[in-house]
């Protein structure tokens, strides 16, 4: 069902989570003209409570026909145009949990209402002018966000830092189609078209889309993180390891090798930058089938992650083992982690000279853990990835879009450079705006919308 072709009908949705025994609040929430009808039929409100827009009523949520009681709650009133969709939006702020709100909801969809669907509240907002895309986009990575740096680059995108200088470099190219198409109505009437000042105008707006290009990769590593994995042979502590950089025993730590069967995940976050890292099972010859199968998923983790930090053990120093390990992932962007360092001194471990990134840790004692973190930035900064506060930071769909503008652009160089007739010039003008728009949002398809809705959750 397309989301547009419904947008008169009143929706309903839980817009908080919904889990057992936890949370004290859970929200219901309606948009649409029937809002308010619904509120008024559910909601008793006693004594003299005045239903305006912007307040908050006190009262009881009863069954319409049985009045039987279904939850004591608060009210929010928001009439249009000034609520989030600029519809008439009603919000049952219930008790939390799980039975509260789903009564309450299936009492509204009872009502009349509809079931909304995913990121159908955010639609509606930008349907109705009250955010562009790229704000919209903004708060699915605000609500998704898994460090403070994620946070506050979703909150300068929801506050229009992205907008601002996409709608500045549209507004410069249509100044450009403008000015030619009025050259080729009315070259008699007008003064000659100054190519030079075309050419450096187009200039500009390229340099303008390479550096917010810049921001893609930085935007994607806050949005996703960065996925790390810790391999190495049987018993060099990469259990301990994850233990104590994830301060806790997520881990089974034996003096048995072989011990971490399967991959173990921890979440951290590292200066600003959301970090999974994956604790492998150890990676040796073996005929028992299970730990085959842990190796196996140990060597794919290592392939598919961002960074590997293979571990070994200072007392041991550089093995076979070692070696046949690291031959399988020196391609890969990698830390040397020697490990155990209270044992026997890191100085004395002898290692390939093609390994520049050194981290030494004595991981059952909680040594070595910040060392390993600013390496890890210290990576990170020297990629092209960058953890740094960002202004903005691009998504790949509005990456895509502006690639798109910037190969239309040069090609409208290539177009004046062969001398062209104007007309060639405005076909690839066209396409740079038309990129440009769909990144707010101007110039954007039905399915393009589904897609970037249908990512959100149902009450957003």
């Amino acid at each position: 069902m397309s989301q547009i072709s419904v947008l008169g009908e009143t929706i309903a949705a839980i817009a908080t989570a919904v889990i057992l025994q936890q949370g004290s609040v859970g929200i219901v929430r309606l948009s649409g003209s029937e809002s308010l009808v619904i509120a008024q039929t559910l909601f008793h409100a006693p004594g003299r409570q005045v239903w305006e827009s912007h307040r908050i009523l006190y009262g009881y949520i009863r069954h319409p026909e049985t009045k039987q009681l279904v939850d004591e709650a608060l009210l929010l009133i928001m009439k249009a145009p000034r609520s989030y969709t600029r519809e008439d939006v009603v919000e049952f702020h219930c008790h939390g949990g799980i039975i509260a709100v789903q009564q309450v909801l299936q009492l509204c969809l009872e009502q009349g209402a509809r079931l909304a669907q995913p990121g159908e509240f955010t639609l509606r907002a930008f349907l109705n002018g009250r955010l562009d895309l790229t704000q919209a986009e903004s708060i699915a990575d605000l609500v998704g966000s898994r460090s403070i740096a994620a946070a506050q680059t979703a909150l300068a995108g929801l506050q229009g830092k992205l907008a601002a200088p996409i709608r500045q470099l549209r507004a410069s190219c249509l100044d450009i189609l403008a000015e030619i198409e009025a050259r080729i109505d009315f070259e008699e009437d007008l003064p000659p078209l100054d190519e030079a000042e075309i050419i450096a105008q187009i200039n500009q707006i390229l340099v303008q889309i390479s550096k917010i290009l810049k921001t893609a990769e930085q935007g994607e590593l806050l949005r996703t993180g960065l996925k790390v994995a810790i391999v190495g042979r049987p018993n060099v502590g990469k259990s301990s390891l994850l233990n104590a950089w994830s301060q806790s025993d997520r881990a089974i730590v034996t003096d048995l090798p072989g011990t971490t069967r399967d991959i173990v995940e921890s979440q951290l976050v590292v200066g600003g930058v959301p970090v999974q890292v994956l604790d492998t099972a150890g990676i040796r010859n073996t005929l028992d089938q299970v730990e085959k199968i842990g190796v196996e998923r140990s060597l794919t983790a290592a392939q598919n992650a961002d960074l590997v930090l293979l571990v070994i053990e200072a007392a041991t120093s550089w093995s076979a083992a070692d070696q046949e390990i690291y031959e399988q992932v020196q391609h890969r962007s990698l830390i040397l982690v020697i490990n155990k360092t209270d044992l026997a001194p890191a100085e004395k471990v002898s290692y390939p000279d093609s390994i520049k990134n050194i981290v030494a840790t004595a991981a059952t004692n909680n040594q070595g853990i910040d060392a390993l973190e600013k390496a890890i930035l210290e990576k990170v900064h020297s990629g092209n990835l960058k953890a740094a506060d960002l202004d903005l930071a691009i998504n790949r769909r509005q990456a895509a879009a502006l690639i798109r503008a910037k190969t239309s652009l040069e090609q409208v160089q290539a177009t004046i450079a062969e001398q062209l007739p104007w007309d060639f010039w405005t076909i690839d003008l066209r396409g740079a705006i038309q990129a440009l728009g769909e990144i707010t949002g101007e110039e954007v398809t039905e399915s393009v919308l589904e897609r970037i809705f249908s990512r959100f959750c149902i009450g957003k």
